[in-house]
């Protein structure tokens, strides 16, 4: 198992792994169809895809996390 001070690595990982791996599909498929060599072409683009979609979350998600920290109405515990 991943130690508790590596999980924001660790989602940063997995978050842009499935991000990329999915949205390189999607515009892949978008741009050129199902052409003959779309499976090379796709993982082709997910590779580049991944590698620039790492260390964007690593720099945005804390961001984005004060960002929803500022925006979501803070409610008091009900017991």
């Amino acid at each position: 198992m991943i130690s508790q001070k590596f999980a924001k690595i660790a989602f940063a990982f997995f978050m842009s792994l499935f991000m990329s791996f999915v949205m390189s599909f999607v515009i892949t498929y978008l741009n050129l169809g199902f052409v003959e060599n779309f499976i090379s072409i796709w993982i082709n683009a997910f590779g580049k895809a991944f590698i620039v979609a790492f260390p964007i979350i690593i720099v945005v998600a804390p961001i984005v996390n004060k960002l929803v920290g500022k925006l979501v109405l803070k409610t008091k515990d009900k017991k």
